[in-house]
């Protein structure tokens, strides 16, 4: 009697070419290990492996529901791991999917951060308001989804002092992201509120330089590099999922540490 949670026959190698390049991808994100293979997956979801939609349905369920437990797991009261100063990498380094050469520099001077979603107060603020603003320095470790980290020293007002000054719903799911360089990203709201994320506008004690994120960009403990959006234009407080640059090509969206 054959059983319904195996399937007749596992996938040859054509049709394993045929999904290679999405299955890498999402292995290199942490979603397909411990040996889930093509074969695992047709019998954990019943999906047709010769159909690049099914597969593609199936390992995308896969990640969100890889997201959900994340999320389910994130305890917004315990802290990450902080280092001495010692230890800070001087400069930090650059990390963007582009050459450090096609770095558009923004102009600190008609900088302003837009605000937008369920917030009270929407006016714009200046780069010299949010540096005016209480901060909080992090010694945090970056930690890249491509496998190097480095250490780092970043200030900044905490995100959740900000969206509270700002008369942000803290009840709301998400905060989305803007940006110069055109890679928008959003976080939920209890990563948002957590102590350790902070909207930094110093690294090292010196303001952030262009090529690494001038004047504003997100620092988070908690998340993988790519989550840490740079150059930010914009933020957004919403209920509606805003998705991301890379969120929308694969990557998880809650991208944990």
């Amino acid at each position: 009697m054959r059983s319904p949670f195996r399937p007749d026959t596992l996938p040859d190698d054509a049709v394993l070419d045929d999904h290679r390049k999405l299955i890498g991808g999402l292995e290199r994100r942490g979603l397909l290990r411990h040996g889930l293979s093509l074969g695992a997956l047709a019998m954990l979801t019943g999906c047709d492996v010769h159909r690049p939609d099914s597969v593609q349905s199936a390992l995308l369920a896969i990640r969100h529901f890889n997201d959900g437990v994340q999320a389910w797991l994130f305890n917004p009261k315990q802290l990450a791991a902080t280092y001495p100063a010692s230890r800070v990498l001087k400069p930090p380094k650059f990390n963007a999917y582009y050459d450090v050469t096609k770095v558009k520099p923004v102009n600190g001077a008609d900088w302003r951060l837009e605000l937008g979603g369920l917030i009270t107060d929407r006016r714009p603020w200046t780069v010299g308001e949010i540096a005016a603003l209480p901060p909080t320095t992090l010694i945090i470790k970056h930690i890249c989804v491509e496998g190097w980290s480095y250490i780092g020293q970043w200030s900044g007002v905490r995100l959740g002092t900000f969206l509270r000054r700002i008369g942000a719903d803290t009840k709301a799911k998400y905060v989305a992201f803007h940006t110069a360089d055109d890679y928008p990203s959003s976080i939920d709201m209890a990563t948002a509120l957590h102590p350790q994320t902070i909207l930094a506008v110093r690294y090292a004690g010196e303001t952030i330089t262009d090529p690494f994120g001038y004047p504003l960009r997100l620092r988070m403990a908690t998340k993988l590099g790519y989550k840490n959006p740079k150059w930010i234009t914009a933020m957004e407080v919403t209920n509606t999922y805003p998705g991301g640059y890379w969120e929308s090509r694969g990557f998880s969206w809650f991208g944990g540490i």
